[in-house]
């Protein structure tokens, strides 16, 4: 019944359009005919008496016999339209061949009803596109969440509030990059198609080059391996700002494709980046949301406080009284199955230590820094020099999620060939999530890299702190196929 309504509704509106056709009208126009200069709809309140071109989407249609009221939209906002049969003697019939959704091109005098609204008293208009579609909210509205993300333009137009959180991440990544330049970092682009996916612990998604004749891989983190090798041609900071993909499950916090930043600092530590994290995340999110509190879950934080550091090994014991220094992954196995987390059969020591860790990390409210990771789960890292079973790496936690993983990157091309070859064999075991091995890092290592930091942040910080799934936090997300299963 709702698409026989559709339909109706559709039709009714095409046969409109054919009006304005035999009328000589052109329903869609190149451009504005109206001379003068066209202002935003969010301008016209301070144009109070003066004669003005503005344009946007007609939100609502009133007809009160000689004269009709409409209200126009744009990005800006929305301002009362006022059309009078006497001041528009020839035209007034035409507005009967408008609809809820077309585009106006409108020019009159911007003055204040009765009840105080500003309005424009039309004396010249101009349909710029005839809108064949109603709305759904005017038949039966969007009805689910994967309708909304399938016709997202129309989630955008009706709900200002999805809108709102687009344009808070848009502030979000520019203020990321504003803060990262003015630091002295240079902002650098790396290959998405990748011989060796590098930089990560992912699953890579595949594609094949005609050209070239070969297979090629996604990349899984933001140029990691590439922007190392930066460090060893010479440059001292550089970050990077782009779409990277992952060949896993959906949740939450979890997308195949999604934004991510990662920069590099030569001559720096894991410590000094903690510094400058900190001191970022306190700039964008302020810049972003305008606050450094919220309530997210259970958790209540505020990310303007000093954050504390806690230690990996030492979390995990006053949590689950396991020491990941003696246990063997018989009793880590048996401290998931107690709390019910998934895990492989096939999985080593480093596998069951991280998924040991994420099951306490949600109670931890955070801001804080974690510390002190084991070797078996940071094959990219450098080792802390008086204790070699440990790295010098950090991650953020804020509201129980890893919002931020960074460390000294391991310089080391005999200690890298080492940890990349047994990535190799967990590989062949089925461990499709472990780091390939990359002969050309390696040799690009022999040459020598500097010591350096570094970090990457993925637009999970902002649906956290946005209070959304990250899915809800993406323009377009991925969907089947409409129809499929």
């Amino acid at each position: 019944m709702a698409q026989q309504n559709l339909e109706t509704l559709r039709q009714t509106r095409i046969d409109k359009l054919h009006e304005l056709e035999k009328l000589g009208i052109n329903p869609y126009p190149s451009k504005i005919s109206l001379t003068g200069k066209l202002i935003k709809i969010s301008s016209v309140r301070d144009s109070l008496g003066k004669d003005i071109l503005t344009a946007g989407r007609i939100w609502s249609i009133r007809k009160h016999g000689a004269v009709s009221f409409m209200d126009l939209k744009d990005d800006t906002g929305t301002v009362q339209l006022l059309f009078q049969e006497k001041a528009l003697p020839e035209k007034f019939s035409i507005l009967g061949l408008f609809d809820m959704g077309d585009f106006l091109a409108v020019k009159g005098k911007v003055i204040k009803t009765q009840s105080g609204e500003i309005t424009v008293d039309v004396s010249e208009f101009e349909i710029l596109t005839k809108s064949i579609r109603p709305f759904p909210s005017t038949w039966f509205g969007l009805k689910d969440e994967e309708e909304r993300y399938r016709q997202r333009y129309l989630d955008l137009l009706l709900n200002d509030d999805v809108k709102e959180v687009f344009k808070k991440k848009a502030i979000f990544w520019q203020s990321m990059r504003e803060f990262l330049v003015d630091k002295g970092f240079l902002e650098v682009e790396t290959p998405v198609l990748e011989n060796t996916a590098g930089g990560a612990d992912a699953n890579p998604f595949i594609t094949h080059h005609n050209a070239l004749d070969i297979d090629l891989y996604l990349r899984i983190s933001m140029g990691e391996l590439w922007q190392k090798r930066l460090m060893v041609a010479g440059f001292g900071k550089t970050f990077e700002i782009g779409r990277q993909f992952r060949n896993e499950g959906i949740d939450r916090e979890h997308l195949q494709d999604y934004t991510q930043m990662e920069f590099y600092w030569g001559y720096a530590n894991y410590e000094d980046s903690m510094k400058l994290v900190e001191e970022m995340y306190k700039y964008v999110v302020a810049k972003a949301f305008g606050t450094l509190k919220f309530k997210i879950g259970k958790h209540n934080l505020n990310l303007g406080e000093d954050w504390k550091t806690i230690d990996y090994r030492k979390t995990l014991i006053e949590h689950t009284g396991i020491d990941i220094s003696k246990a063997s992954e018989d009793d880590i196995k048996k401290e998931l199955n107690k709390r019910r987390e998934d895990y492989k059969k096939s999985d080593k020591k480093g596998r069951l230590i991280d998924s040991l860790w994420k099951s306490v990390r949600r109670n931890i409210t955070g801001p804080a820094f974690l510390t002190g990771h084991p070797v078996e789960v940071s094959p990219l890292a450098k080792r802390i020099e008086n204790d070699p079973s440990y790295v010098e790496r950090y991650q953020v936690i804020i509201a129980g999620s890893e919002v931020g993983n960074g460390y000294s990157e391991l310089n080391d091309p005999i200690d890298q060939a080492k940890r990349f070859s047994e990535q190799e064999k967990m590989r062949e075991k089925g461990d499709l999530d472990a780091q390939m091995e990359d002969n050309d890092f390696v040799r690009a290592l022999e040459y020598g890299m500097p010591p350096t930091s570094g970090f990457g942040v993925s637009e999970r910080l902002f649906a956290i702190l946005a209070g959304k799934s990250i899915r809800e936090t993406v323009l377009f997300p991925l969907l089947r196929p409409e129809g499929g299963e």
